[in-house]
């Protein structure tokens, strides 16, 4: 099974997009932001559900339209997902619910 997004053969043509949307990122002050982690972020949010193959300005379109506070708060809960957290250590459970 092809694992790669229906859209990964346009991702050198919207370089330029994705680099003018990191800059605007590090202008707000969000500096920890990656190209690749931006990509992840529209390939698992934005295009999750897109079956067909994108125009290229309806990409372009989505990658300036990303906001900042969207794009944290899936990498929080991104972070969530994959942290390693049990509720086996009974000490842990009883200070998280306090």
């Amino acid at each position: 099974m092809d694992n790669s997004h229906v859209n990964e053969d346009f991702r050198t043509q919207v370089q330029p997009a994705l680099k003018s949307k990191l800059e605007e990122f590090r202008l707000l002050g969000v500096d920890s932001v990656r190209e690749q982690g931006l990509w992840e972020f529209l390939v698992k949010k934005k295009w999750k559900k897109v079956k067909h193959e994108m125009k290229l300005y309806e990409m372009i379109q989505d990658i300036l339209s990303v906001r900042v506070s969207d794009y944290l708060n899936y990498v929080t809960i991104e972070s969530y997902k994959t942290s390693e957290f049990s509720f086996d250590n009974e000490a842990e459970l009883k200070e998280l619910l306090k």
